[in-house]
């Protein structure tokens, strides 16, 4: 008879797989479970680790699990959003990547370029970690002088190069490093500069200043005793700054609203060797006489003023700029005091072009007096 039909004990073998696979599904789902807690778990403590750092500076620690697949120590403290060649172990790049703060600098960096950038603030301690900075580049952000905290760069010792053109500064970032010797702060939005803001900087050789909204500067440079380049081009200065540094040998003037020279300027100032005065509002009354025959100066940009004659100037002059003027005639006592074959001078560029004479004013003796220059434009 069948035993299905009979009643009899009915075999149970073939239902054991079904048992079986249902232990081992529990088994499955115990380890599920476990695996899940441990990944939170993980997540717990990357993300209390996050809290340490910014937004994406928590992205560097992991780069520190990449050691076991045998990524180079160099790369492993840079940050995420950066670049660190290996190529240039000190340097970090972090250029044109629409940063909106300063990443993780890691304490073996020496130059750090964050150039190009919506960099609005820099908080107290960001370059904390990394004292032994050379460079720092922050040109092209937009950095607001109310959201740079007062010692952002104090303790950066060995600071040579602060580059912050071209940002939205009102002020100049307060208790800068004194070791500091090019200082970049043009095109920003300055109007007035404290009288120690530069303040025992004595190895400062280049300050740029140009493109703000000074207007009076006063003797802020007088212990600049290093400064050789001063650039306050396309400002609002009324007069020549006082008390320029006597090693200056570079002064950079134009687009301002200065009306005269003092007199014995250059006296004053004697490894001057480039002035540029173009673009303002100097007559001929606000030109001392000879006040520009000085030996050292190579070359003198008076181009777009309002000056009628040309003035006179030392035989050691290289190039000098005159177009744009109201100069009638051409004095050639200006550049040589007599013409003959050993006194002349070494003028090399002459522009007398925008002005109120034509070539035929320039008279035959010239040629003796003017026989170095290469160029003659009227």
């Amino acid at each position: 008879m069948d035993q299905s039909v009979s009643g009899g004990p009915t075999n149970t073998s073939s239902h054991q797989p079904y048992a079986a696979r249902g232990a081992r599904c529990l088994g499955e789902g115990e380890v599920i479970m476990r695996t899940a807690v441990l990944l939170l778990l993980m997540g717990i403590v990357d993300l209390s680790i996050s809290q340490r750092y910014s937004q994406f500076q928590w992205l560097s620690h992991l780069r520190g699990r990449r050691r076991h697949a045998g990524w180079q120590a160099a790369d492993v403290d840079c940050p995420l959003e950066c670049d660190c060649p290996s190529a240039y172990p000190t340097a970090m790049y972090c250029h044109s990547r629409h940063l909106q703060h300063v990443p993780y600098v890691p304490s073996h960096i020496k130059y750090v370029y964050l150039q190009r950038n919506q960099i609005t603030g820099i908080q107290d301690g960001v370059f904390d970690n990394a004292t032994s900075l050379i460079w720092v580049v922050l040109f092209h952000n937009q950095l607001n002088s109310d959201k740079i905290g007062k010692n952002v760069f104090s303790k950066l010792k060995n600071l040579d190069r602060l580059l912050l053109d071209h940002n939205e500064l009102t002020r100049v970032p307060p208790n800068l490093p004194k070791g500091i010797a090019d200082l970049r702060l043009g095109h920003n939005k300055i109007s007035k500069i404290l009288s120690n803001s530069f303040e025992g900087m004595a190895n400062l050789t280049t300050l740029h200043l140009q493109a703000n909204d000074l207007e009076d500067v006063g003797g802020l440079f007088k212990g600049l005793k290093s400064l050789t380049m001063l650039d306050m081009r396309k400002n609002k200065l009324s007069k020549i700054p006082d008390n320029l540094p006597g090693r200056l040998q570079q002064l950079y003037l134009e687009f301002n609203n200065i009306e005269s020279v003092p007199a014995d300027f250059l006296k004053m100032y004697p490894k001057l060797q480039f002035v540029r005065l173009a673009h303002n509002k100097l007559t001929d009354k606000g030109l001392p006489s000879r006040v520009f025959n000085i030996s050292t100066l190579v070359e003198l940009d008076l181009s777009f003023n309002k000056l009628e004659r040309i003035p006179v100037i030392s035989r050691n002059l290289e190039n000098l700029y005159l177009q744009a003027n109201k100069i009638k005639e051409f004095s050639l006592g200006s550049f040589c005091s007599t013409a003959d074959m050993t006194n002349f001078s070494k003028l090399k560029m002459l522009r007398l072009d925008a002005n109120q004479i034509s070539a035929k004013d320039i008279p035959a003796e010239a040629a003796y007096c003017l026989r170095q220059v290469a160029f003659i434009d009227v």
